[in-house]
């Protein structure tokens, strides 16, 4: 890396897509918490999920125990290793940023991918009411019913583990346990309740190992 350079975090995936970091300093600290120095609002990014430090003129990115992992061009993260420009970073399969070596030649401009919020799925955040396309489903949605799928919604196509499920459905339930087999048949009856409406479409998708999220495409 040349003498003054600085490297750059563009967000290209999650609530703030279309940003870009700066990298100033030896260490950066990107997580949930506000005491990181890159702050991410996923609920599924850790409250401090990696650190890219500056070593010999180089900067090594160190994932910190997250508990939804971290991925570089697609291989999870395991410890900590060396980035090169152009490196792709995942953070909890909810969040995507590019590193880029200088900030000088880093893209001006990228298309923002496009928001749930304009799919075929819609919610009355107010009345609790939701809607596929001009139908409503009726009866409406069960209380938890309701809030896995606006848990789901405004994860914004990110990943929601099953103990997201738990303190968005069922918060009073924290450190007592919930099943598994409560959360999947929750998963169930809403998925049966959008199919009244769009049988043709699957709205709730499993990832296997991770948990649950939302193709509202």
């Amino acid at each position: 890396m040349a003498q003054g350079e600085k490297p750059v975090l563009i967000i290209h995936e999650g609530e703030r897509a279309g940003q870009r970091w700066t990298i100033q300093g030896d260490t950066l600290i990107v997580g949930r918490g506000t005491e990181c120095d890159l702050v991410l609002p996923e609920r599924q990014v850790s409250r401090q999920h990696i650190k890219i430090k500056l070593i010999d003129d180089r900067y090594w990115i160190e994932d910190l125990d997250s508990k939804n992992g971290t991925w570089v061009n697609g291989q999870q993260l395991k410890g900590e290793r060396p980035l090169r420009d152009g490196d792709e970073i995942h953070l909890a399969l909810a969040v995507k940023m590019a590193f880029v070596e200088s900030e000088a030649t880093a893209p001006l401009n990228f298309p923002a991918p496009p928001t749930l919020s304009t799919g075929r799925l819609r919610l009355d955040r107010d009345s609790r009411r939701v809607f596929i396309g001009d139908k409503e489903i009726d009866p409406p949605l069960s209380l938890p019913q309701y809030r896995l799928l606006e848990m789901l919604f405004d994860a914004n196509g990110g990943v929601c583990t099953r103990d997201d499920v738990i303190e968005s459905v069922w918060p009073e339930a924290i450190g007592e346990g919930v099943s598994e087999q409560a959360i999947d048949a929750l998963v169930r009856r809403l998925r049966d309740r959008i199919a009244e409406i769009d049988p043709d479409h699957q709205y709730v998708v499993t990832v296997r190992g991770h948990g649950f999220r939302f193709d509202n495409s």
